[in-house]
């Protein structure tokens, strides 16, 4: 019998691996996670966003940059395909791209169910002649017919989504619906059916309505620290619609409390020329994983400081 690997403790790494991004701040590179909200909360809109932002290199939600782009494989079980066709064209008008250049494949079966051993062999089989960056399901209501409230009946669907991503080193993004009238419980616990759901994603996403017109996005991270909240709003382009940040106050928007770490981040930041990245910038600080990641991320959403695919550096530099 093979036996379990071990090491001893004074071996063991002393730092994480820099975090890697699909798309910035978003969604993990290879992450499972969940798009969820309640019904009329422009989810399927975000998703199809990121897909074209994934597809095309281009930024999602014409904010979030995307670090490695690809082709994407998307499944909407629940809108004609004419309707995912024109909110497609829309997302692209907003974005400047073309939707003909985008390897975006759309699986046009009638039906996909994630309990059916057979239907989980066709996806695992198109997911490895494809080889998509990013697989795309809406929503999950649509994949099954078991009891969603039953963790015993999620576990196994989730635990295949799971190794398909393992397998063949994808992303995977759920749509998921969070219960009617759920505005006031956190957002990962208000989404729909057994906790299961949350406790699964590497990355999450949920929308929820503010009045009528604006909708806000709350990102969630396994490893990461969550960023502000942005405001969006469905806004026309072309005869067609897409989801757009509101742009906020430049007042608001450079308000941010001064601490000392961001003291020690400007600091570091300023002691070259070069973009500086995670590891390092945790090094010359000398403060916990997560705290750096909240600090840089108010930085970031205030324009203090700027993200690139190399690391940090000040806004201006």
């Amino acid at each position: 019998m093979t036996q379990l690997p071990v090491q001893p403790a004074w071996r063991l790494a002393d730092c994480p691996e820099q975090q890697r991004w699909l798309v910035d701040g978003l969604w993990s590179e290879e992450a499972v996670g969940i798009i969820g909200g309640e019904p009329k909360c422009c989810k399927s809109f975000l998703a199809l966003d990121l897909a074209v932002a994934v597809a095309a290199g281009i930024p999602c939600l014409r904010r979030f940059a995307v670090s490695r782009p690809g082709r994407v494989l998307l499944y909407p079980a629940e809108d004609a395909l004419h309707i995912v066709r024109r909110r497609l064209e829309g997302i692209c008008a907003a974005a400047d791209a073309a939707l003909a250049e985008l390897d975006v494949q759309v699986i046009t079966a009638p039906s996909l169910r994630l309990d059916l051993e057979t239907d989980r062999a066709r996806l695992d089989e198109t997911v490895a002649r494809l080889k998509p960056r990013l697989l795309v399901l809406d929503p999950f209501v649509r994949l099954h017919r078991i009891d969603e409230n039953v963790s015993g009946d999620v576990a196994p669907l989730l635990a295949f989504l799971r190794e398909l991503q393992r397998r063949h080193a994808v992303a995977v993004a759920v749509v998921h619906h969070a219960r009617k009238g759920a505005g006031a419980i956190r957002a990962g616990q208000a989404l729909r059916g057994s906790l299961e759901f949350h406790a699964w994603g590497d990355s999450n996403l949920y929308l929820r309505r503010d009045g009528d017109d604006r909708i806000v996005l709350t990102v969630e991270h396994r490893a990461a620290a969550a960023m502000p909240g942005v405001t969006l709003e469905l806004t026309q382009r072309d005869n067609a619609l897409a989801l757009e940040p509101v742009q906020p106050d430049r007042q608001s928007e450079r308000r941010v409390e001064p601490t000392s770490v961001d003291q020690r981040i400007t600091a570091a930041l300023a002691d070259g020329e070069q973009p500086r990245p995670f590891a390092a910038l945790r090094a010359s600080c000398r403060v916990r994983t997560t705290t750096l990641y909240e600090r840089l991320a108010a930085m970031t959403a205030a324009g203090l400081v700027v993200k690139s695919a190399d690391g940090y550096c000040l806004a201006g530099r």
